[in-house]
């Protein structure tokens, strides 16, 4: 018994891995911070800043951010709580399978991904052109709460 709560207890060397894609331009050390404007909506301060374990949602994150930048994927570093966006999560699809979440404390750039493969051009359209519809007709983010 108290052999199984030593493997309990026993730091291990692997730990999670998050992204956050982006346009923005920053470098390691920076932090990613809530209260500038979302990657989908000009002129609109986010509450939330986001992260992924997956390297497909932060390439959509990238590919769908406003600016004329190019994508980058960052990997970051919670530096407190983290919960699961409620827009992707139990709302759209049960559980997290995007595994996708939020926070109101910042990240921290450790590294970045250089090499990554974007979604077709056909794929992107339909995204932002859907992203564009919901924002016409005032459909409100869970994230707005």
């Amino acid at each position: 018994m108290a052999r199984e709560k030593e493997k309990q207890l026993a730091p291990s060397p692997f730990s999670q891995t998050y992204f956050h894609g982006t346009k923005a331009d920053l470098k390691i050390g920076d932090f990613i911070e809530a209260g500038y404007n979302t990657n989908y909506q000009q002129n609109k301060k986010a509450k939330y800043i986001f992260l992924t374990a997956t390297l497909d949602a932060a390439i959509w994150g990238a590919e769908l951010s406003f600016g004329e930048g190019r994508g980058r994927i960052y990997l970051v570093e919670p530096t407190g709580e983290i919960e699961n966006d409620p827009d992707l999560t139990d709302q759209k699809f049960k559980g997290n399978p995007s595994m996708s979440y939020r926070s109101t404390k910042p990240f921290r750039i450790v590294g970045e991904v250089t090499i990554w493969e974007g979604h077709g051009p056909d794929q992107v359209k339909a995204m932002k052109d859907g992203i564009r519809k919901r924002n016409e007709q005032g459909v409100n983010s869970l994230n707005d709460e």
